[in-house]
Order: C-alpha cells, then sequence, then structure tokens
C-alpha cells in the first residue's frame, strides 16, 4: 500500500479494511516476517566504496568509480544556503543558484545549451537552508567539458552577470515564489519557519525569500554574494560512474586547480529553539479540508538523536501502518490523511506531524486525539517490531535511492552531503548501523526528550486566503541601480579558450529483453539488472481511464483504492506491516491506457513479496463496512483537485480536447463526485472482474535475480490463477471530436499566478511512428531550451517554466501546452505562446543550431538515459503499449542519425495548428477575463467547482 499525499494534490488518501480472522492474519504476518532478510544483511549491502583527495586551493573531490554504463555524475556543493543570508537579503542563495546557470566567462550563455549538447541527463540545481548544489550526468567523453563548465562558474562568473541578466532571473524566481504559493497549503512554509524559530535565526526565513528582498537584489549585492561564499575552499566536487582516481585527479587539477581560494564559510550560530510555551494558530486558504499539524525544533544530521528521531516519525505518521494513521484514518475515521517525518539539516531538523480531517469532523477533536496519542506514544514508546519494520523500510529505499550515480539522490549525493555537513563521505553507512542499531528505549528516551517540549500547532482552515506578502507584477530595480544599469550591460570576456570537444559517445547498450508465458498464459516481459539488488515488477492491466464506466468516472480509483489496503487475510493495517518487515512496497495505478499494480522488494525478500503482491491481486477483500470510508476519503480527494489550479486543469481539458463521448475524456482525475458517491461494493467488484483479470494481463520484471528465478515464483502465484465472466471492451471506434477554439476560464480568486493549459487533437496516435514529431518538438516545447519556455521563462520572466509535449496515448497523441504565468500577464502569455508556435510553423523553422542540439544531444543522452531499474522497467511497458519492436531504444541512435531539417519542420506543420487549439485557463478571473476579451477567442467563465464532501 502507498499513502498518497494529499497536499501534493493526488487523488486518494490512506484506506483501511477491518480486521479478519485472527488466527488466519496472523499466521500469514508471522510466515512474512520468518521470510524477512534480516536487516542487518540489507545495511550491508549499502556500499559507495570512494577515495578522494584536496586541491592546494582547498576544493574537497571525492571519486567513486561504478562501471555499469558509460557516465560520470557531476556534483558541486557549495557550503552556501539561506541561512546564511543576513536581514533583508533573504532569497539569495537561491537567486544566485539561478544566475549561476545564465552562463560565465568562457562559456557565456545558457548552460543547458552545453549541457544538452553533450547528452547529459539529471542536470540541476537547487537550493536548501545550508547549501546549494549543481550537478549532471554526462557520457564519459563529455567529462571534460563538464568540468571545464563547473570550474568556469566556480572560477569566472561574475563578469557574465550583467543587470539584465539579474532582473531577468529575479522575475523567474518570483514566479517559482508564486507558483508555490498559488498551491493549496501553499503558504505553509512561511507559518512553520515563522512559528519555530526567531526572525533572527539562521533558518528562520524561507529559501525563497521574499518579493521585497528579491526586488531590492543590486548587481552588487549578488557579485558580492559570490565573492564571500563560492570560492572552492567552500565547496565539495564529487566524480561518480565510469572513472577512477587517477583520471580524476588530473582533470580536477587541470579545471579547478587556478581558482584562487576565497573567504572561508563560518557556519552561522544556530541553536535549536524551545519555545516557552504550545503555540496555537490558526491561517485560512482556499483548501478542502483543514489541515492540523505539529511542529518542533529538533537535531540535525550531525546527533545522535537523528536516527532515534527518525524512527519516532516513522513509527508516528511515517508509515502506512503507523500509529496516527491506525487510529485516526483507519479506526476512528476522524481522518483522510495522515504524514510524518524528521527533517534533518546540517544544524539542526524540523519534526512534523500533518493530519488532514475529514470533512465533516470537528478538527477540535481531531486535534485532541492527535496529542493523546503523541502522549501516549511518549509515555510507551515503539514496540520492537515497529522499530524493525521502520528500519527495514528506511533501509530499503535507500537501496533503491543508490542506483543512480547521480542526480537528487543518487550515490554522488550520498558522498557529497557526508562531507559538506559531517566531513565524512561515509556518513551515510554510519548513519544506516545507527539506524540499525535502535531500540525501542532509546527511541523512547530521545522522543520524550525533543517531543515533549511545547509545539507549534498550525491550523489551516477551509476560508478565504489570509493575505500574506506579495510582492508588485515585475521586478523594481533600485534607482542607484538603475542609475548605472548602461554600464552594467557588457560581460567580461574569458581567456581560456574554448569549450573542451567531445569524444565519440558509444550507442545504448539496453537491457535485453526476454519473453515467458505463465502456465495459464500471462506473458512475462523480463530485463535483467544487478547494479543493486532489487527486483521491480508491475502487473500491467489492458485497462486505464479509457476503462473506467462513462456513468460512473472514479470506479476504478475507488476499486484501486480497496484492493491494495486489504485482503481476505490480511486488514490494511496487517498487510502494510507486512510489507514494512520486507522493506517491500506494492502501489497501485492508472494512466489512460492501463491499469497497474505494482512492487518493489529487496531481491532478498522476492518470495515472501510476491505473496503479498499475489494476495492484493487476486482476493481483494472490498469488505462492506468500508467501502463508505473509503468513498468518503476519495470525495475527500476530489475536493482536494478542486481547490488545485493543475486538478483543475486536468479534470476540465481532456473533454474539450477528444470530445465529451471519448474514452479518453475520461481523465479527470478521481472522478465525478456524484457518481462516487453511489458507487457500492458490487460496482467496485464488477470492475474488478471485468479488467483485473489474467487475460488482460501481463508482468513487467526488472531484476538482480535471474528469469528462471522469477519465472517459477511468478507461477507459483500466478500460473493458476482464472477470473469468471467476460472481460471488459475499451470502444474506440467513433472517432475523437475536439471542441471549437476558446478560453475556458476557471474562476479561483485569489490566485497570484494563471495556469494555462492548452490542447489540440494532432490525428496522430501513440502507435504511430512518432520519432519525428517529438523530435521536432524538442525545438519548441519539448525541454529547457525550448522556444516556448526560453520566450516565457528566460525573455520574459512572465514564468517559472512552460512546455509543449505530444501527449503520446495509445489510439491518440494530442498536443498539450502547459504554462503558469504570473497573473498580469495571462493574455500577453496567451499572445506569445499562439505567435511561438506560427512562427515556428512557418517562416522560423528549426534551424541548424536547433537541430544538431536534439540530434547530437538525444543520441548522446541515451546511455544515462536508462540508468535505473525503473527507467526499464517504463521503457519495457512503453514498447508493448505501442507496439514497438524489443530493439526500439537499442536502434535509437541510428534512427536519429537518419533525420533531417526539413523532415521535422515538415512533420510538425503536418499535424500542428495553433489556431486549433483548446486553451482553459485557472486564474482570479477579475484580473484576468479583461486580458483575454482582446484575443479574438470566445471566453467562457465558469466557477470553480465544489465537490460534495469539500469545505
Amino acid at each position: 500500500m502507498k499513502t498518497k499525499l494529499f497536499l501534493c494534490g493526488a487523488a486518494l488518501c490512506a484506506l483501511s479494511l477491518p480486521a479478519v480472522a485472527a488466527p488466519v492474519a496472523a499466521a500469514q504476518a508471522a510466515a512474512t516476517a520468518d521470510a524477512a532478510a534480516p536487516v542487518s544483511e540489507l545495511v550491508a549491502e549499502v556500499d559507495i566504496p570512494y577515495e578522494q583527495f584536496t586541491l592546494a586551493n582547498g576544493l574537497r573531490v571525492i571519486v567513486h568509480t561504478d562501471r555499469k554504463a558509460p557516465i560520470v555524475a557531476v556534483s558541486v556543493w557549495y557550503d552556501v544556503g539561506s541561512k546564511e543570508e543576513p536581514k533583508g537579503k533573504t532569497g539569495f542563495a537561491h537567486l544566485f543558484e539561478h544566475l549561476m546557470f545564465n552562463g560565465s566567462e568562457n562559456a557565456p550563455g545558457d548552460f543547458f545549451k552545453p549541457l544538452k549538447e553533450v547528452g547529459a541527463t539529471d542536470y540541476n540545481g537547487t537550493t536548501s537552508f545550508d547549501r546549494t548544489n549543481y550537478f549532471e550526468t554526462v557520457p564519459t567523453p563529455a567529462l571534460d567539458r563538464a568540468l571545464f563548465l563547473e570550474s568556469d562558474r566556480m572560477g569566472h562568473l561574475t563578469g557574465a552577470i550583467t543587470q539584465a541578466v539579474l532582473d531577468e532571473q529575479r522575475g523567474v524566481v518570483q514566479n517559482e515564489k508564486r507558483q508555490g504559493d498559488n498551491q493549496p497549503y501553499g503558504l505553509f512554509r512561511y507559518k512553520q519557519v515563522e512559528g519555530l524559530f526567531p526572525a533572527t535565526h539562521p533558518y528562520g526565513h524561507t529559501t525563497i525569500g521574499s518579493m521585497a528582498d528579491l526586488d531590492a537584489a543590486s548587481l552588487a549585492d549578488v557579485k558580492q554574494w559570490f565573492h564571500d561564499h563560492y570560492g572552492p575552499n567552500n565547496a565539495v566536487l564529487v566524480l561518480a560512474g565510469d572513472i577512477d582516481l587517477a583520471t580524476a585527479k588530473a582533470k580536477v587539477q587541470k579545471y579547478f586547480g587556478d581558482i584562487p581560494r576565497g573567504p572561508q564559510n563560518v557556519l552561522p550560530d544556530a541553536p535549536i529553539p524551545t519555545l516557552p510555551a504550545r503555540k496555537d494558530e490558526v491561517m485560512k486558504d482556499r483548501v478542502a479540508a483543514t489541515m492540523l499539524t505539529r511542529m518542533w525544533a529538533v537535531p540535525g544530521v550531525n546527533s545522535k538523536d537523528m536516527a532515534a528521531l527518525d524512527v519516532a516519525a516513522g513509527v508516528l505518521g511515517g508509515l502506512d501502518s503507523s500509529r496516527l494513521t491506525d487510529q485516526l484514518v483507519r479506526k476512528e475515521k476522524l481522518a483522510v490523511q495522515v504524514s510524518a517525518y524528521n527533517q534533518s539539516l546540517a544544524q539542526l531538523g524540523i519534526f512534523v506531524i500533518q493530519v488532514i480531517v475529514r470533512p465533516g469532523a470537528d478538527a477540535d477533536v481531531v486535534g485532541k486525539r492527535i496529542d493523546q496519542i503523541i502522549a501516549d506514544f511518549l509515555k510507551t514508546g515503539p514496540t520492537e517490531d515497529e522499530v524493525r519494520r521502520v528500519v527495514t523500510k528506511q533501509v530499503s529505499e535507500t537501496i533503491s535511492g543508490l542506483e543512480s550515480v547521480g542526480g537528487f539522490g543518487g550515490k554522488a549525493v550520498a558522498l557529497a552531503q557526508g562531507e559538506l555537513y559531517s566531513d565524512d563521505p561515509g556518513a551515510y553507512k554510519k548513519d544506516l548501523e545507527n539506524l540499525a542499531a535502535q531500540t525501542p528505549a532509546n527511541v523512547k528516551a530521545v522522543a520524550d526528550k525533543w517531543l515533549s517540549r511545547p509545539t507549534y500547532a498550525l491550523t489551516i482552515a477551509p476560508g478565504a486566503r489570509d493575505a500574506y506578502q506579495e510582492a508588485t507584477p515585475t521586478a523594481k530595480i533600485p534607482a542607484e541601480t538603475a542609475a548605472k544599469a548602461d554600464a552594467d550591460t557588457e560581460t567580461v570576456k574569458g581567456n581560456r579558450g574554448p569549450l573542451p570537444a567531445v569524444g565519440k559517445v558509444a550507442d545504448l547498450v539496453f537491457p535485453t529483453i526476454e519473453h515467458a508465458r505463465l502456465a495459464n498464459g500471462i506473458g512475462l516481459v523480463y530485463a535483467h539488472r544487478d547494479a543493486v539488488p532489487i527486483t521491480l515488477a508491475t502487473i500491467s492491466f489492458d485497462a486505464g481511464a479509457a476503462a473506467d464506466p462513462a456513468t460512473a468516472l472514479g470506479t476504478q480509483a475507488l476499486t484501486l483504492g480497496m484492493m491494495d489496503e486489504g485482503t481476505k487475510a490480511l486488514d490494511a493495517t496487517r498487510l502494510a506491516e507486512a510489507q514494512e518487515r520486507l522493506g517491500a512496497d506494492i502501489s497501485t495505478g492508472a494512466d489512460a491506457d492501463r491499469t497497474y499494480v505494482g512492487i518493489y522488494t529487496p531481491s532478498a525478500n522476492l518470495a515472501p513479496s510476491l505473496d503479498l503482491l499475489a494476495d492484493v491481486v487476486k482476493n481483494p477483500a472490498f469488505a462492506p463496512a468500508e467501502v463508505e470510508r473509503v468513498k468518503g476519503q476519495q470525495l475527500a480527494g476530489i475536493a482536494q483537485e478542486m481547490t488545485s489550479p493543475q486538478g483543475l486543469a486536468a479534470r476540465a481539458l481532456p473533454p474539450l480536447v477528444f470530445g465529451a463521448t471519448s474514452p479518453y475524456a475520461k481523465q479527470q482525475g478521481a472522478g465525478d463526485p456524484a457518481a462516487v458517491a453511489k458507487l457500492t461494493r458490487d460496482d467496485l467488484i464488477a470492475f474488478q472482474q471485468a479488467w483485473l483479470r489474467p487475460d488482460k494481463a501481463t508482468i513487467f520484471v526488472v531484476s538482480s535475480e535471474p528469469l528462471a528465478t522469477v519465472k517459477a515464483a511468478l507461477d507459483q502465484r500466478f500460473g493458476a490463477w482464472t477470473m469468471p465472466g467476460t472481460p471488459g471492451k475499451k470502444d474506440f471506434a467513433a472517432p475523437a471530436t475536439q471542441s471549437a477554439p476558446r478560453i475556458v476560464l476557471i474562476d479561483r480568486p485569489d490566485s497570484p499566478q494563471s495556469l494555462i493549459r492548452a490542447g489540440a487533437l494532432t490525428g496522430l496516435k501513440g502507435t504511430d511512428d512518432m520519432l519525428a514529431y517529438n523530435a521536432a518538438n524538442d525545438t519548441l516545447g519539448g525541454n529547457f531550451l525550448s522556444r516556448i519556455n526560453m520566450d516565457l521563462r528566460e525573455a520574459k520572466g512572465w514564468s517559472y517554466g512552460a512546455s509543449g509535449r505530444f501527449q503520446t496515448l495509445e489510439y491518440a497523441a494530442p498536443y498539450i501546452i502547459n504554462a503558469p504565468v504570473q497573473a498580469d500577464k495571462t493574455g500577453p502569455a496567451i499572445t506569445a505562446l499562439r505567435h511561438d508556435l506560427k512562427s515556428f510553423l512557418t517562416d522560423q523553422g528549426i534551424t541548424q543550431t536547433e537541430f544538431d542540439r536534439t540530434v547530437t544531444g538525444t543520441i548522446r543522452e541515451l546511455a544515462g538515459s536508462f540508468e535505473t531499474s525503473s527507467d526499464v522497467l517504463g521503457a519495457m511497458q512503453n514498447i508493448e503499449l505501442y507496439d514497438r519492436p524489443d530493439d526500439y531504444y537499442a536502434t535509437l541512435a541510428g534512427r536519429f542519425r537518419g533525420l533531417t531539417i526539413g523532415q521535422l519542420d515538415a512533420a510538425a506543420r503536418k499535424v500542428l495548428d495553433p489556431d486549433k487549439l483548446v486553451w482553459v485557463v485557472v486564474g482570479d478571473a477579475a484580473k484576468v477575463k479583461p486580458q483575454l476579451d482582446s484575443l479574438g477567442l470566445p471566453v467562457e467563465v465558469v466557477k470553480a467547482p465544489v465537490a460534495p464532501g469539500g469545505q
């Protein structure tokens, strides 16, 4: 079972089923526990060998060799985050992260261009309270270029920053802030730090900063910020992948060795505050349900108490079997979702409990029960089994994350964080060993020490959003800066020479796909991967949103919610506990064409994990007493969708693009609230028996275990599976019929941004050869450097990010545009988007530079695109869904080399027509409609709907 986070806009929340016969459940649970590999064995599997050295200028370098693919992760971590920002300069660290992507003295222009050209994957940058990092994974022959780029922005940056660059990125950052603020519960982050820390505390303001401080940032300010914090002696460089120590030493010395030291960062004083008394605050927001929180400031990553606090969070609300979930969601039916986590930062941490109150329940009663359950936990402590389950789950997740060499959470991240925060790249190992050594007594003692202190209890309740600090739509340049802006337009030209050449990058070697069949005919598609000892398996059913009953949208979502919440042998809590003991994770889901039940597990626990998967798939309980409760949770999820810009747009656009009668028009989130309210247990069983059956199933597996072992295990559990009745059938005989072009404006008051979503049919379907169309869209809307994004984000500063794509479905492939923009630029943004499309399709087709970047970059990035088991598993499913040959990905490089500019221009012009787009805008109608009335399209204004069960 996977708990869906209500805060993130997911459709469903935690579900449950009643207890079953105790002897049966106890016996199965005991068998699962006995079959689980010891946690010590799992911890032993987590190992990242490394070597390290330090340059004379203080740059610390860590090298990890991993030859599984011809790629190297480059990760640079700077010891500077928002906690270093003084009063009046909040948001500077994050603003500078953006500035460092806009070119340097020897590599002018956007950094994403040379990264795209070399085939980089997982490239980005992030800022937190404690650090700023930049990372990319590149083909081995492109390592020199990546190191040149990273060293140039470390040592040769400020000459490339002009007033225009600063103003541009200031606008982007402010739209990133608006985009976060525009979400349900989007103001929580501000209240959290205000409530826990004094305003003068280093952790007392958010990383995104204030609009006023961002407006006031001058060119001199940001250049001084760089000088003070970004020297090599304040940085850690990690190289992980297809590289060795000797090679690393030579290359790093070549590119970074001449950069002078800078001022040494000194950690600010950051004591762990204790509130003098409990603090209760209430804020209003346009949300579907009340959120109750309990928060404490606690120790950080270098405290011996961190592991115990991690376990406490898991027991209270971090596990699917957690105490708060079991009591408040399943038994007492007072909440629809619970979460708890211990956010460990470098110098302290934040322990958070969040509970979403069931619509109709008394929030005060729920709050008292939260406090009672916490008090009982502090009094009695966790059980040995609870501690083991948390530890096993967290170790299992760590193993999965370390399959990548880089990115947001791979091996390079673990090594860099350990060095930067703890002066020890191997800190990850010690943390896991400390976690595995936790006992109930220690967890109780540490939890009582920190969580018995006064809490900050913040309630976010439905209502008109409280006023909050919001700057004017465009940045204001201080007068003294504006006076000399003309002098700040010249950039310094570097003298390091051209970018290093990129050697020949080998074509992708995609894992061999093997096929087999179980005894009852279920197809098995298998690939072997042994970089980490895990198994991923997905049972894919030919169903999807297109299979949902047209008169009862949401039937599939409720069916899946009930299936993975309990079986005839194990209720929801015992099922969750059984998975946690194994470090396994069973999940369900659906897209437009397929419905999935999947599992992740350490391969050491493959057999007992498949026992659980088979029980979920073959024996869902659909307990009558629980259907109403779970239905109520789904209705709460629908209400949440109707408060979210993304949820509203996603529900509105499909019927407009495909026509109301198309099976693809059923892509409307968690469904129709009126229909869901009427669903019965019989409806769910009927859907399951029609669609989730062996004759509609294909099993996909990526595993460190051999095919013979996997097949035998699956045959034992699924080989004799049969299902009575007639299988369901989807009807795509009638062609989709798109609505006439117009703008549908969904009125969502108090929105600092507007979300623009547009779509049009193209005449294509996913089983067509989409290569040329997607390659053409690489230039138009397909990536960061696309014309749509570079126009709205980089040139105009109106958006944090805009894109266009072909939504590839089995029987259709419409073109979809997504562009969140600041509210006062909604109409101009639509005008700009239409202009971008029309010019691209007429007199400003793909340039040679854009074509070369697409073809060369895509070929080079293939090796890094299938680094993980989940990447491979997804590719295997696409091959089946779109009827591709098994060697489809292995032959992509050759097919890309055969493309021409003319082919791509012709492909785009054949299927795209901006005049056919139908537009959905989610925003504040009072501010937005006057901008839309002059665009020459009919404008239909509708109120954001309110679902039954919402507040």
